[in-house]
């Protein structure tokens, strides 16, 4: 059950391939307190006028203007104090002409009032007020609708809800809005020689890190993993595995993909599904697969942890991030930095480097695709062109970060 490679690509073409990869978005409703973090996918307008009523913005007397023009501290106006009420509490009485109402910050703002003097410009004794600095009509009152008003456009589809962003849902008054559902991402390992992690070590076998690496990976890019099991390096197995998943939005797997007689999946693909990429002309990653079983995305991963996570980092997140619709709100992940050592390339593949920051400083991780702990060490990788044979030490390189600090 040979294969070979169909077509060893550029990365540039893989990269344009799996962009135009169609992507299917699903919606749910969900309450407030649950979409944190999560794409709004729905424009919202306003409930309600915000502030709701004409609100008072600062701790003092509510006043008519005109009683408090040219007040000062040598010649303060005289007012009479006749109620006091609380934010939350709306006055009964009117404010007249030599009248005033002590108010607190939030509190409506009452009746016949059109200006605020701050606690700190007056002076009480008894129902009596002594205003020391005059007030402007208007000063310290956030009138109806000057936040916004009703039904004016407040928040886009397409929208990131951070913190901020609920917190002005919740103050027009909405406890559910409609998200984009997070994509559900099939994670299969394949191999004989896998085992998980809860199992007794047996000689020739190794524990399953892709499963746990990829995954978690998964997650940062707002999908939801599922992890299917491994399968046997066997067509049925594989296979079997994958058409259960169906279901679900992406596939992942990890080993089965190169040229060796072990290696199944391309068989299983040619005969359920079709295949775009097998073969990149990168290093590590070579033997990745990328292609659609039933109109799902599926990406056939090296079986190395290094260069499982790699291909993953470089190819599949973004398509991810996109169908998550979180590509807009990534954040910057990109690092200037000068290189520890020169680094010698290998000729006609694109590389990726890992690479460990200390003291901002990028030391290339010596280690090849198959080393474990290389994953341990790495922050992040930067790239060297298939036309270039050296980097030099001390040459400032762009690391892009594994994960966002």
């Amino acid at each position: 059950m040979g294969t070979e490679f169909l077509k060893i690509m550029d990365h540039n073409d893989v990269k344009d391939i799996i962009k135009n990869i169609p992507i299917k978005r699903k919606t749910e409703r969900i309450p407030l307190k649950e979409a944190h973090r999560r794409v709004l996918a729905e424009d919202i307008r306003a409930k309600i006028d915000l502030p709701p009523f004409n609100r008072v913005s600062r701790d003092g007397y509510a006043v008519k203007a005109e009683d408090t023009f040219r007040a000062s501290e040598d010649k303060p106006a005289k007012l009479k104090c006749i109620e006091i009420i609380l934010a939350g509490e709306v006055a009964t009485k009117k404010v007249e002409k030599g009248t005033c109402i002590e108010v607190n910050t939030g509190a409506p703002t009452p009746e016949g009032a059109d200006g605020v003097v701050m606690v700190e410009f007056t002076e009480k004794e008894g129902d009596n007020v002594y205003i020391n600095k005059g007030a402007t009509v208007g000063q310290h009152i956030a009138y109806k609708g000057s936040d916004i008003q009703k039904n004016d456009p407040l928040l886009n589809s397409g929208i990131l809800l951070t913190h901020d962003k609920i917190g002005v849902l919740a103050a027009i008054g909405i406890g559910e809005v409609l998200v984009f559902k997070k994509p559900k991402v099939v994670i299969i390992s394949t191999g004989n020689e896998i085992i998980n992690y809860d199992e007794e070590m047996e000689y020739g076998k190794i524990y399953d890190i892709n499963s746990q690496t990829i995954a978690n990976a998964v997650k940062s890019c707002g999908c939801i993993p599922i992890y299917s099991g491994i399968s046997k390096d066997d067509y049925n197995d594989i296979k079997n595995n994958i058409k259960e998943h169906l279901d679900a939005d992406v596939i992942i797997t990890s080993g089965g993909t190169s040229a060796g007689g072990g290696d199944v999946l391309k068989v299983v693909l040619d005969d359920i599904g079709e295949i775009f990429v097998h073969g990149i002309a990168v290093k590590p990653g070579k033997p990745t697969i990328v292609g659609i079983v039933k109109d799902k995305p599926i990406f056939g991963l090296p079986g190395y942890p290094a260069a499982a996570l790699t291909v993953f980092h470089v190819f599949v997140a973004p398509f991810l991030r996109k169908m998550a619709f979180l590509d807009s709100h990534k954040k910057s992940d990109v690092l200037k930095l000068k290189i520890s050592k020169r680094y010698h390339s290998s000729r006609g593949r694109h590389q990726f480097v890992l690479v460990k920051i200390e003291k901002g400083t990028a030391h290339p991780i010596l280690k090849d695709s198959g080393a474990i702990t290389a994953i341990a060490e790495a922050d992040g990788y930067f790239e060297i062109p298939k036309n270039v044979e050296m980097i030099p030490e001390e040459s400032e390189i762009e690391v892009i970060l594994l994960e966002s600090r």
